[in-house]
């Protein structure tokens, strides 16, 4: 694979990634532009985490191109805090130049600069999740890379999480790659879906709704439609069974 930096978005041209000889991702092309915000669907198993581990230069073992900006950060669904560190030093643990001053900046982004001094362990999810987006955050990324990162939150502190990343990327203008299962939540935050089919980007969508967006706005509701066809879901169905 050819693994490069640039300054500005992301550019994949032919990359694809086996396992065990069996063809997870192929042919992949994908560009997004500087301050783009993309999710990402697909279902179980189709290769999303894969795809964005690959960009994050976690993963070694794709074939063709790769060019991401140098300066990039990773939010998983589990907030990989260390729990014998505090809050603060959490936050910029591994960065050069580090200061408890930058980590109570980056805290107070998220709205847990009064944390700065407990152990994680005293944290609820949610509050573990927005540390995590601090410490991201603090490394000011061009790229952020989100996996999943409300997948164990329950509905209400979703939300809540959504519209903290929301306005964080209005503030911060990085380019982002979410992988998310919800529909709804990569409407509400990306400028475009894309689907993830047979290891091939197999539809684009473009959200051309207003900021902020609402679930009941016709056309919001009219993509939804849309993107759970593409992902084998019959939105008429009582029980949202597959096509």
């Amino acid at each position: 694979m050819s693994t490069t930096t640039t300054r500005s978005g992301v550019r994949i041209r032919h990359a694809g990634r086996r396992f065990a000889g069996r063809a997870v991702l192929r042919d992949i092309d994908l560009d997004i532009a500087p301050g783009e915000f993309v999710a990402l669907l697909g279902a179980s198993g189709s290769g999303k985490s894969t795809l964005l581990r690959g960009l994050a230069g976690l993963d070694r073992g794709f074939t063709g191109s790769i060019e991401a900006p140098e300066s990039k950060a990773v939010v998983f669904q589990e907030h990989r805090l260390m729990p014998w560190m505090s809050v603060w030093r959490n936050v910029v643990l591994g960065l050069d130049g580090a200061t408890k001053a930058r980590a109570l900046a980056a805290l107070d982004e998220v709205g847990l600069a009064a944390k700065a001094e407990v152990w994680p362990a005293t944290l609820s999810g949610g509050e573990a999740q927005r540390v995590a987006l601090a410490r991201a955050l603090v490394r000011s990324p061009e790229l952020l890379l989100l996996d999943e990162p409300f997948g164990a939150l329950d509905a209400l502190t979703r939300l809540r999480a959504q519209a903290l990343v929301a306005r964080l990327w209005t503030q911060h203008r990085p380019s982002v790659l979410l992988v998310t299962h919800d529909v709804e939540e990569a409407l509400l935050l990306a400028d475009r879906a894309l689907v993830l089919r047979d290891g091939r980007i197999a539809e684009s969508f473009e959200v051309a709704v207003a900021r902020p967006r609402s679930v009941l706005d016709p056309a919001f509701s009219e993509l939804r439609r849309r993107l759970l066809l593409a992902l084998g879901v019959d939105p008429e169905s009582p029980t949202g069974a597959d096509l």
